[in-house]
């Protein structure tokens, strides 16, 4: 290719944080492919923003918790940009709230597969291009959430702490491929799904005295996937304002 950039993967970028992420990714000098499991139009549409501001980008759809189709995409993505050096795992599912007494282990399992098997996957599928570049990059979105204590998440606070413990463990065992692993943790931060949703009283609890916007994690993800980042790994960078210490 004769304009070749470096390729990121972002994972859920159809809309939401995702998308956030990957236009200011494609703003910053990389290919994007921007992963969709169902939204193809959503995804089509983030594409065009970065094309139309200069960057490349290309839409990959797919299932992140099923192998094959991670093989599949990740394929499709190389195809189209060249060889996927960083992800950003991003992907989410419904959470839905449950008291413990009326938790099951499909409740569990349902966060896990997003938030432990897709990374999982995303990582199995990339890292051969990693080694073969000398080093690559892996963010994982997670939550505040961990630190809340709010009752009725279990399952969710379950799938995300188990994330959180992945990134200083992988984090060691890439080191020596040069592949840096961090997470970014979001605060509430409104994205479309919550137009409508009063915000006040979480806003009251904000030392910074407002509500975070898709772009303040898109820079902290922007930040640890950047040349300054390359000696940051194992950590994990909270974007909330202060709410949670």
């Amino acid at each position: 290719m004769s304009d070749q950039r470096p390729v990121c993967l972002v994972s859920g970028a159809s809309r939401g944080l995702g998308a956030a992420v990957a236009r200011r990714l494609g703003a910053g000098g990389w290919a994007v492919a921007v992963s969709y499991r169902s939204d193809a139009a959503g995804a089509a549409a983030v594409v065009d923003e970065i094309r139309a501001g200069g960057g490349q980008a290309a839409a990959v759809g797919g299932d992140v918790t099923d192998e094959a189709e991670v093989t599949r995409l990740v394929a499709a993505a190389g195809a189209e940009l060249g060889s996927v050096t960083a992800v950003v795992a991003n992907a989410t599912g419904p959470q839905p709230t449950a008291p413990l007494v009326e938790l099951t282990w499909r409740d569990y399992l349902d966060q896990l597969e997003f938030f432990v098997l897709s990374p999982t996957l995303l990582v199995q599928a990339t890292l051969p291009a990693m080694r073969a570049a000398g080093g690559g990059r892996l963010v994982l979105i997670g939550s505040d959430t961990v630190d809340r204590n709010l009752p009725g998440t279990s399952a969710y606070v379950a799938a995300k702490s188990a994330q959180l413990g992945l990134v200083k463990l992988w984090a060691k065992e890439l080191g020596p491929d040069r592949v840096t692993v961090n997470a970014v943790n979001p605060g509430w931060i409104p994205v479309e799904r919550h137009a409508g949703s009063d915000t006040s009283a979480y806003e009251q609890q904000v030392p910074l005295g407002r509500m975070g916007v898709p772009a303040d994690v898109a820079g902290a993800v922007a930040y640890l996937l950047s040349d300054e980042a390359a000696f940051v790994t194992g950590q994990t960078l909270t974007v909330n304002g202060g709410h949670v210490l």
